[in-house]
């Protein structure tokens, strides 16, 4: 049995209900919100002072800056506030206060791991690795986020984590980002709105340009009404999408990364940032960037995503072009092939399919590359994280669903030229869920979005049944044996 391979490390990340942030609890209906307003504003000074004072005590310790984020609540609403008279700051707060919620981030689970190396490997001890660890934190009506841990594996392949704060803190969303006209005027090509209007708004700006320049090149458009034979308004909606699913985001340098959260912004995420496959991307001439791929869900849709980092402080956030941006499980290769990006992904649900681009943020023409052969993966196969590159070949954590919809961690390796290949299989699986792997949300369930290798050995971060996380390892040198013996 292949399972003999694992170590399983004694780390069990459980979702934890106390670590929250503040968003917004707004009503839509602007009455109530004018008599919440108007409620407030009838407190003398004194009882606001005091009622602040009582808020502060009952939730400042919970957040790393309670005000900031109240303040911003406010701006929300401040458009119906019916008073000329200047609000002291103490109102302001407060009413704030009053269009604010928290929300457990990790309430219902914490779960479906991705693995790197760390950017930061100064201060550890000699042969060892700092690593950084996103999760898949999901709170009340099933939002998910991603989270972030980092630890250290030792050369002697024991793994630590790094103890995790007990507060949180979303980015700032970069109030003016950048774009690529590019890669613009392809989405609008895929979205069927490459038109007179669309070419009327993207002709003026140049080849990079900012979301100020791109509104007021809107504002242009719709004021001159410049072309009627089109969908104007529908156009213009498009436009605005596909700025607000391309963002930037920025934490505060001195936040630590288990202090980091990544909430979804754009209304195709609004519903949650799922399954985060991050790797440390090497390009040609040595410079390394961190992507990931991830699927946002709107409650009744979802959309491939991708995400570039180079410290995990600032962040962009990249709508992705193609035929083949569709479906779950998309996983970059963590360096060209013959001078072409590489993608794995599951176009079918059924299959393994891999494509190749000259574009990182354009996919089209996928082929399989590995089905169904197993009874344990009879269902369907996918991928967990990036390949990782040994001297063997491509190595590539799988996962497979077979009967009684039981998810079981496989693997596969491709050969080093020649990804299409496939040179090395398990035909057992190398993790199964046991014991109380198998309860949770989703029952019966191994899974991963992403490991790494150091030293000889596979460090495999899994998610048990769609609730808490755990780490093993595997030597790679028995793993590499054993496919070979079942190919």
């Amino acid at each position: 049995m292949t399972n003999r391979l694992i170590r399983r490390h004694a780390i069990t990340l459980y979702p934890e209900s106390a670590r929250v942030i503040l968003r917004p609890f707004i009503p839509s209906s602007p009455t109530l919100v004018s008599a919440i307003i108007g409620r407030t504003l009838a407190l003398t000074e004194e009882e606001a002072v005091a009622a602040l004072g009582d808020l502060r005590k009952e939730f400042a310790s919970r957040h790393i800056d309670i005000d900031t984020a109240l303040l911003a609540h406010y701006e929300k609403v401040s458009g119906q506030i019916f008073t000329q008279k200047e609000l002291t700051q103490t109102r302001r707060l407060l009413i704030g206060a009053l269009f604010s919620g928290e929300y457990a981030i990790e309430s219902a689970a914490l779960f479906n791991p991705s693995i790197v190396a760390h950017p930061d490997q100064s201060g550890i001890p000699s042969g060892a690795l700092r690593f950084a660890m996103s999760l898949r934190a999901t709170g009340e009506g099933h939002i998910s986020s991603i989270e972030f841990r980092t630890g250290i594996v030792s050369k002697e392949g024991s793994v630590s984590l790094d103890p995790a704060s007990e507060h949180l803190a979303p980015p700032e969303i970069v109030p003016n980002p950048g774009y690529n006209k590019r890669s613009f005027a392809l989405k609008f090509r895929e979205m069927g709105f490459d038109n007179n209007c669309s070419r009327a708004v993207m002709d003026p700006l140049s080849d990079q340009f900012t979301r100020l320049e791109l509104e007021r090149s809107v504002e242009a458009v719709r004021r001159g009404n410049r072309t009627p034979e089109d969908d104007q308004e529908g156009t213009l909606d498009c436009v605005k999408w596909l700025a607000d699913s391309n963002y930037e985001l920025r934490f505060p340098a001195n936040l630590a990364m288990s202090e980091r959260i990544i909430f979804p912004v754009s209304s195709n995420e609004s519903n949650g940032i799922e399954d985060a496959r991050f790797v440390r991307f090497v390009e040609d001439d040595g410079e390394a960037t961190y992507y990931a791929t991830y699927t946002a869900y709107n409650g009744r849709a979802i959309l491939p995503q991708f995400l570039e980092t180079k410290d995990f402080l600032h962040f962009r956030v990249i709508t992705l072009n193609g035929n083949a941006v569709q479906n779950k499980g998309m996983a970059l290769f963590p360096r060209r092939i013959d001078g072409r990006f590489a993608m794995l992904s599951r176009q079918d649900d059924e299959n393994i399919l891999i494509m190749f681009s000259d574009n990182l943020h354009y996919w089209n023409d996928p082929q399989i590359v590995m089905r169904p052969a197993e009874i344990w993966e009879s269902v369907k196969v996918g991928n967990c994280g990036s390949p990782l590159e040994t001297p063997e070949g491509w190595l590539v954590i799988t996962h497979g669903v077979g009967p009684m919809r039981k998810y079981c961690i496989g693997a596969m390796l491709l050969d080093l030229q020649d990804p299409t290949k496939i040179i090395g299989r398990l035909r057992e699986p190398l993790l199964s869920p046991e014991g109380s792997e198998r309860e949770g949300y989703v029952p019966n369930v191994v899974y991963s979005c992403g490991s790494l290798l150091h030293d000889g050995k596979v460090i495999l971060p899994f998610a048990m049944s769609d609730k808490a996380t755990t780490v093993s390892s595997i030597p790679l040198n028995e793993l590499l044996e054993t496919m070979r013996s079942q190919i």
